[in-house]
């Protein structure tokens, strides 16, 4: 018997030999009638076999014995019930142990086998040996299956078949067989042993509740075994559990293994890493005492996009959640297909996002990208209203108003968030996204903050590493990952693929390493930092033409780019979402600070420029850029210098230039060093009463030399004739073709040499 199941339970039931009152000719239930002075039963002192037994007659169709003890049964117990029989005189009967099962309000639990295997009896004097075992739980060998209902039972036995037999009965025992089914009953708890079926079919949730309860109280850990466990609506398991069995849900139902939510026990509960998946994020967003999702350094194959919103069926959550610690890994198919649209609609720069009369407004997806002539980079579509026939837009795509062509491509993401209108502290750490091609990586939630992904991989995206279709990026944090284009045998200038875009503020980009993208980061917004990152973009090609690795599109970004290493690409500043790009009295260009940073290319023709100024309207200037502490290097073939004004669409306004600080960098291969403030050596041969000073090649963008900010005489200033003067000269700045020129004005002819600081803004 085990003591630690049946401690203190009364499992044998009384020998005949205490008396026939005790042994009942019906159910065994208080009322039915006893074998006490009936005809047919007799107690015999002394059988040769059995030593004192029961001698009965039958004389009814099912001849029934039971005792009126009540033997308990509660969950995880199996009783096997024995009883030895020989039959003596007339016809031979068969038999079988049998019983009654009894719930807790005295009610038969009518559903229960209450009856055993048969035994027929063939001879006279053989005394044959007929058993069951009965207990909760529907398992191989358990002859009486009761389930979780039945508390107790009245044990015994039943004659069938033909009247007037007369058999011997030894004491019936009843015995503890749990060991037969729990090898390990101190350390689990079965689902089967509450009742639960198994079959794929009959809802267990009960059963899965009541076992996972005593699992929970007394320490132990639920097993789940073999067999296929429907589950009707949501489940909590506040116990440690093992599937050996699997799991059958409603999609919209959750599965929360409170005690070991990773993903080895959910791809365990419902069959495969995929399937496991989805439960356990779906169950993360609502568990209370769980904030991490552990893939248990497993990979995980997804053949189509994972639409996060709606498998945790919300629409808004503000809690930090974490996935962490595994691989997702995209299968090709056709879920991954990108979708286009073609379509016309009208735009106005007063309603600066919003695009109106959208022609099949319905088949543009939420997320696509807009394109068209004029629009500016990344961006998407966030909402739209197909009564109305307009659609939001992430970003003003520029400042061409009118009727006009829109392209709308949306790309599919292995974790697509879109559906959130908004999520916050969502966090990805330490898993790779293997795009393999066929898909792209993240899509942010259409709003909220402080989205993390740290010590990840997104290898090879199809088009996008992590877009963001709203403001879903406020306080995004993207650390110590790597992007791994898919791109990365085509030259610079063929690349389609993006590593990020944001359009909010106060993003955070540290420490990854970016591998040839077409652009590794678009940004709109302002307070960004962009702190010790690689980003190479280069290709094998001979004299190669690069593009942008770092995009800034808002003039005011008040941004920073420190300690990075920004190889084969360049540093471009624009305001290509601006919806009047034109300066009007609003803050101009500025607040950028760039320093401490290697710049390097390899192979690239002379012109490149590591930055690059785009103003996308006249009238704008510069208020603040700090370029200071850089390495600025070229390998086979030099570059003719660092800086460039793209003014394809409009130029600059030099004559407000203000705090614009280049200096303290290093230049190799670099054919013209910029500078400013500059000082510059000039050397006056001839007296002259105006010397003409030009600094210009230093100055950055072509910016005119608006300030001297020092004078220094080097040796004497003579005159034509040698003698020595004790003068002054006084300055004329912005002198010259563009304003370029500093004069030197002299009382008189004089000649020397003298270093001049100049600068290309009024510091202040």
């Amino acid at each position: 018997m085990n003591m630690a199941i049946t401690d203190g339970l009364v499992l044998m039931p009384p020998a005949f030999a205490a008396g026939l009152a005790l042994w009942s000719r019906g159910d065994g239930v208080p009322g039915s009638g006893s074998y006490a002075g009936q005809p047919n039963a007799a107690l015999v002192a002394a059988d040769a076999d059995f030593g004192g037994c029961l001698e009965l007659q039958k004389t009814e169709a099912t001849q029934k014995l039971r005792c009126f003890q009540q033997i308990p049964l509660q969950p995880g117990l199996y009783l096997r019930v024995t009883a030895r029989v020989k039959a003596v005189a007339g016809a031979l009967p068969a038999v079988r142990i049998a019983g009654w099962a009894g719930r807790s309000d005295g009610t038969n639990l009518a559903s229960a086998v209450q009856v055993g295997p048969s035994v027929a009896l063939t001879s006279y004097g053989e005394v044959v040996t007929v058993t069951a075992i009965v207990g909760a739980g529907n398992r191989q060998g358990v002859d009486m299956v009761w389930g979780g209902a039945a508390v107790y039972g009245h044990f015994g036995l039943d004659l069938t078949g033909s009247n007037g037999g007369i058999v011997r009965i030894d004491d019936i025992s009843i015995e503890d067989a749990t060991p037969v089914f729990q090898r390990k009953l101190l350390a689990l708890v079965d689902v089967r042993d509450h009742g639960a079926v198994g079959d794929g079919a009959t809802d267990d949730t009960a059963a899965f509740l009541a076992a996972d309860a005593e699992a929970a109280a007394t320490g132990r850990e639920l097993l789940v075994s073999a067999g296929t466990y429907r589950v009707e609506g949501h489940l909590t398991l506040n116990a440690r559990v093992r599937f050996e069995g699997r799991l059958s849900m409603p999609a919209e139902s959750r599965l929360a293994c409170t005690r070991n939510f990773d993903l080895d026990s959910y791809a365990s509960a419902f069959g495969s890493e995929t399937a496991g998946f989805a439960k356990a994020l779906q169950a993360l967003f609502y568990f209370s005492d769980h904030v991490a999702l552990d893939l248990s350094g497993r990979r995980v194959d997804l053949a189509g996009p994972v639409d996060v919103a709606a498998l945790a069926g919300l629409t808004s959550f503000a809690q930090r959640r974490l996935l962490t610690n595994g691989q997702l890994n995209a299968v090709p198919g056709d879920a991954w297909a990108t979708e286009t649209v073609s379509s016309h609609a009208t735009y106005s720069t007063s309603a600066p996002t919003r695009l109106t009369g959208v022609v099949n407004v319905a088949a543009v997806p939420v997320g696509a990208l807009v394109s068209g002539a004029g629009v500016g980079r990344e961006v998407y579509v966030l909402s739209k209203n197909v009564g109305a026939g307009t659609i939001e837009l992430s970003l003003p795509p520029g400042g061409l108003a009118g009727r006009r062509s829109f392209g709308f491509t949306r790309y599919k993401y292995m974790l697509d968030f879109s559906g959130f209108a908004s999520l916050s502290k969502f966090e990805i750490t330490d898993v790779e996204l293997q795009c393999n091609g066929e898909a792209s990586a993240i899509l942010l939630p259409m709003a909220g903050s402080t989205f993390r992904l740290a010590d990840a991989v997104i290898n090879k995206p199809k088009d996008r590493g992590v877009t963001s279709a709203g403001s879903g990026c406020q306080g995004l944090f993207i650390d110590q990952c790597q992007f791994l284009s898919n791109e990365q045998p085509a030259r610079a200038q063929d690349r389609s693929s993006i590593g990020l875009n944001v359009n909010s503020n106060d993003v955070k980009i540290r420490d990854n390493r970016v591998v040839r993208f077409a652009h590794f980061a678009i940004l709109n917004g302002t307070g960004h930092m962009l702190i010790g990152n690689h980003i190479f973009q280069g290709d094998d090609e001979t004299a190669g033409l690069r593009r942008a690795g770092i995009v800034f599109t808002q003039t005011n970004t008040k941004s920073l780019v420190t300690g990075n290493y920004i190889d084969n690409c360049f540093i471009e500043w624009s305001n290509e979402h601006d919806p009047a790009p034109g300066y009007a009295s609003e803050y101009s260009f500025g607040g950028l600070t760039v320093s401490d940073n290697i710049f390097t290319t390899t192979d690239v023709a002379g012109s490149f420029c590591w930055f690059v100024l785009a103003p996308k309207g006249a009238g704008h200037f510069l208020n603040g850029l700090s370029l200071t502490g850089n390495a600025f290097r070229a390998v086979n073939g030099d570059v003719e210098r660092i800086d460039r004004l793209d003014s394809s669409v409009a130029t600059m306004d030099f004559s407000r230039f203000r705090n614009v600080t280049i200096g303290n960098n290093t230049f190799n291969g670099v054919g013209q060093i910029t500078a400013s403030p500059v000082t510059v050596e000039h050397v006056q041969n001839t007296a002259a009463a105006t010397w003409s000073v030009d600094a210009s090649a230093f100055l950055p963008f072509g910016a005119r030399a608006r300030n001297v900010s020092a004078l220094v005489a080097e040796g004497a200033i003579t005159t034509a004739a040698g003698a020595v003067q004790f003068v002054t000269p006084y300055v004329q700045v912005e002198q010259g073709s563009g304003g370029r020129l500093v004069n030197l004005r002299w009382p008189q002819e004089v000649k020397g040499r003298m270093q001049v600081t100049l600068r290309c803004d009024n510091p202040v």
